[in-house]
């Protein structure tokens, strides 16, 4: 019997040198203390206020915020999916935004799976600027947050160098970030494997999306989005 794994592999052997075929696994993380407050004061109210706070007096949110109980529950749903399925299926190369709330459901996914670490990729995050909860912290408060259980891209800088307090990145930039991110995982820098895990938020997920082709979803906190992507090389 032929297995996705198989089809896959017997179709980068068809024409090595101009096609690459990859399986991308989307997982966006699960509830934030962001979506709670956004779902509390609706979203028109959210982006033009309340989001370029840090709270509320009842929940914090900014920056980088945790996730939620039922963020947490959601993620453990996830790793029930991916521990069921790993007989067929392990991610090759693994990935995540630099956001806790990714971070943290990135851990929670993959416990004991012994898949290895993800790396924690700038470019994966989500749409910046503004927004408290999207402003990641340092690079030593991560480390300090998650010892030892990630491996960060090269050049990945002490502070947030995108963040800024009164502009938002534009859906078009967005979509530059993505581009980038495809570009280095088909040009093969964290290696050939097949099969792509990354662990990121809805923006970009969207952005990855309509960087293959694909149409906007709205994806659930903790949802996973499995996609085929047939990537043509350039001559």
């Amino acid at each position: 019997m032929m297995t996705l794994l198989t089809r896959i592999i017997q179709l980068n052997s068809e024409d090595p040198q101009k096609v690459l075929y990859k399986v991308f696994f989307l997982g966006r993380h699960g509830q934030g203390y962001h979506n709670v407050a956004e779902s509390k004061y609706g979203t028109q109210a959210w982006d033009d206020y309340w989001s370029k706070l840090n709270g509320d007096g009842e929940i914090v949110w900014g920056p980088d915020p945790e996730l939620t109980p039922l963020g947490i529950s959601q993620a453990a749903a996830a790793h029930a999916m991916w521990a069921s399925e790993s007989t067929y299926i392990q991610p090759d190369i693994m990935l995540s935004s630099p956001l806790t709330r990714a971070m943290r459901t990135w851990l929670l996914t993959f416990d004991g799976l012994n898949l290895g670490k993800a790396v924690v990729v700038e470019n994966c995050r989500e749409e910046y600027g503004e927004h408290t909860c999207d402003a990641r912290i340092n690079r030593s408060g991560i480390e300090a947050r998650f010892p030892g259980q990630f491996t960060f891209e090269p050049g990945f800088v002490e502070e947030d160098p995108l963040w800024v307090p009164d502009r938002r990145e534009t859906l078009p930039e967005v979509r530059v970030r993505a581009v980038g991110v495809l570009d280095r995982i088909f040009g093969g820098e964290w290696g050939n494997g097949e099969y792509v895990s990354i662990t990121a938020h809805g923006g970009i997920i969207n952005a990855l999306l309509v960087s293959m082709g694909r149409e906007h979803i709205s994806l659930p906190t903790g949802g996973v989005l499995p996609v085929v992507v047939k990537c043509t090389k350039s001559e």
